[in-house]
C-alpha cells in the first residue's frame, strides 16, 4: 500500500528544529509531539546547524553584490537609451493616402 509523503513547511521545520536545539524535551519527546520520526528531526537539526552561517555571512557579499546590479542596471539603461534615440530618428512616419 502505498502512502502519500507528509511536506512539512519551512516554518515547522524551524520550529521543531529550535526545540531541539533548546533541549528541554528529548529528540523522542519532540517526534513523538510532532508526529515525526526522531531521525527526521536530527536530519532537519542537521541541515539547520549547516547552513547557519549562511544567516550571517550573506550581508557581507551584499553591498559588492548590489553595486555590481547597480552597474548593470545603468548599462543597461543606457544601451535602451541609445535605441530609443536611434529608433526617433529613423523612423519614417507613414504617408497618408
Amino acid at each position: 500500500m502505498k502512502g502519500t509523503r507528509k511536506r512539512h513547511s519551512s516554518e515547522f521545520k524551524t520550529k521543531v528544529v529550535l526545540e531541539a536545539l533548546k533541549e528541554q524535551q528529548s529528540i523522542s519527546e519532540i517526534a513523538q509531539k510532532h508526529g515525526l520520526h526522531p531521525n527526521q528531526i536530527q536530519t532537519w537539526k542537521k541541515q539547520f546547524l549547516s547552513n547557519a552561517t549562511a544567516a550571517f555571512g550573506s550581508k557581507e557579499n551584499a553591498p559588492q553584490d548590489q553595486e555590481e546590479q547597480i552597474s548593470k542596471l545603468y548599462e543597461q539603461i543606457g544601451k535602451l537609451q541609445m535605441q530609443n534615440d536611434w529608433l526617433k530618428k529613423n523612423y519614417n512616419e507613414p504617408q497618408s493616402i
